[in-house]
């Protein structure tokens, strides 16, 4: 089975994007794995269909799959990479409106460098759930961004974060598991952070992440808006404006091919 694809990144968060009249009907959290394996597949760390029938208040629409096959509500840097491929074939848009699992999310173009643009996305609503939670004996904010999110502030980085954020996303307290952030503070309007994504574990960033680790530093009163996240991939910027958060951040094509799809036992 031949699948085409074109592979973004948003802030080396990297995704492979299908669109869904391309894409076959059943089979999808298995493809999702195969596709995104990063040996014998073309790797990401989500494979997401783009249908671009447009609706009523919304231009596309995009269904995610994690690299492990599950299938999560947003992807802040994903919805910013679909939205770049649709301006590749729209470049005249200046915004864009695209239809996730957890609401249609604006996206404003605010510059563009070849095949990277760099968008502002209003993330929505964030709320906070629990502002002194203790997750796997640890501090930690519980967030709403759409996706759920634990944030745990830390002094640094000198520990095994990546075998915490395992732990904290399998957490009982969380039932459909959870996204998790490590948070240290650098300044009042910098923070820096590590990222484990529920159903693809450590990313570069992550736009969900940096939107729930901007909230719970400003909530606990270790930031202020506007909030720069420094992520391992460079820099996105956020703001707050009352329980609405703006995200800055780019997405780029740096590949388009097609997949050769075998469903287990077929060679």
């Amino acid at each position: 089975m031949t699948i085409p694809f074109a592979k973004l990144h948003g802030a080396k968060n990297d995704f492979l994007l299908t669109d869904l009249d391309a894409a076959p009907s059943q089979g999808l959290p298995d493809i999702a794995v195969a596709i995104c394996d990063r040996f014998t597949g073309v790797g990401g760390d989500g494979w997401m269909l783009v249908d671009r029938t447009p609706g009523p208040d919304y231009d596309a629409s995009i269904r995610l799959f994690n690299s492990d096959g599950s299938e999560p509500e947003i992807s802040g840097n994903g919805t910013r990479c679909a939205a770049a491929l649709l301006l590749l074939d729209h470049p005249a848009l200046e915004n864009i409106r695209i239809r996730t699992a957890a609401g249609t999310k604006h996206l404003k173009v605010v510059s563009r460098h070849g095949l990277e643009i760099l968008f502002e996305m209003n993330m929505g609503a964030i709320r906070v759930l629990d502002l002194a939670a203790t997750v796997q004996g640890r501090d930690a904010v519980i967030v709403d961004a759409g996706n759920p999110q634990c944030a745990m502030p830390v002094a640094d980085f000198d520990f095994d974060w990546r075998a915490v954020g395992k732990a904290v996303e399998w957490d009982p307290k969380f039932p459909k598991r959870t996204n998790v952030s490590f948070i240290r503070a650098v300044d009042r309007h910098e923070i820096e952070v590590r990222f484990w994504e529920r159903g693809a574990g450590e990313t570069n960033s992550s736009g969900t992440g940096s939107t729930g680790a901007a909230v719970a530093a400003v909530a606990r009163g270790l930031a202020e808006s506007p909030v720069t996240v420094q992520t391992p991939a460079g820099p996105l910027h956020l703001r707050l404006d009352g329980d609405t958060v703006l995200l800055t951040g780019p997405a780029e094509l740096v590949a388009q091919g097609t997949y050769q799809y075998h469903a287990a036992g077929q060679r």
